[in-house]
C-alpha cells in the first residue's frame, strides 16, 4: 500500500468505527475496495493491514454475513475474500427490521407511561415518530436507489 492508500484505509477504519463497527472491519473493507487484484487471502490481508490473521478471519466472516464481502474462488485451501457490489445497500436493508423492533419497544414504553407524565411521554412519542418515519420511507428509498443505479450503469 502506498501512503495515500494507507490514509484511505485508516480513514475508513475510523468511519466504520463511528458507524458501530470495528476499525479493523472498516480497514479490511476499504482495502478490498481498492486492492488489485480485487481478492485477497486471509494471510495477505493480515500482512497488508498489519493485524493478526485471527482478527482478519473474524472480521471477514462478519462482513461476509452482512453481505459486504464474499469468499472468492481460489486454487489454494486458504479462504480468499473480495468486496461485494451493493454491500452497503444490503446492510441498510437489514435496518428496517431493527427499526421495527425499536417501534415495538417504544410502543411498549408508551403503554406503560400513561398520560400522567407528558414530558416523558413527549420524548418517547418524538422518538417513535422518527422511527416510524424512517420505516415508512425505507422501501421507497431503496426503490429510488435501484432506479438511480440502473440509470447510471
Amino acid at each position: 500500500m502506498n501512503l495515500s492508500e494507507i490514509e484511505f484505509v485508516d480513514r475508513m477504519g475510523l468511519t466504520m468505527e463511528r458507524l458501530g463497527g470495528t476499525r479493523t472491519m472498516g480497514r479490511l473493507y476499504a482495502w478490498l475496495m481498492i486492492c488489485d487484484p480485487p481478492d485477497r487471502s486471509l494471510t495477505d490481508l493480515a500482512a497488508e493491514l498489519g493485524v493478526s490473521k485471527t482478527s482478519v478471519s473474524t472480521v471477514a466472516r462478519q462482513l461476509e454475513l452482512s453481505g459486504m464481502v464474499e469468499r472468492a474462488p481460489a486454487s489454494t485451501r486458504e479462504h480468499h475474500y473480495r468486496m461485494v457490489g451493493g454491500g452497503w445497500a444490503q446492510v441498510m436493508r437489514v435496518q428496517p427490521a431493527v427499526v421495527k423492533q425499536s417501534l415495538d419497544t417504544l410502543d411498549f414504553g408508551l403503554s406503560i407511561l400513561g398520560d400522567d407524565r407528558p414530558g416523558r411521554r413527549g420524548r418517547l412519542e418524538d422518538t417513535r415518530e422518527f422511527f416510524a418515519f424512517i420505516l415508512r420511507d425505507s422501501d421507497e428509498m431503496f426503490e429510488r436507489w435501484r432506479e438511480y443505479r440502473e440509470k447510471s450503469s
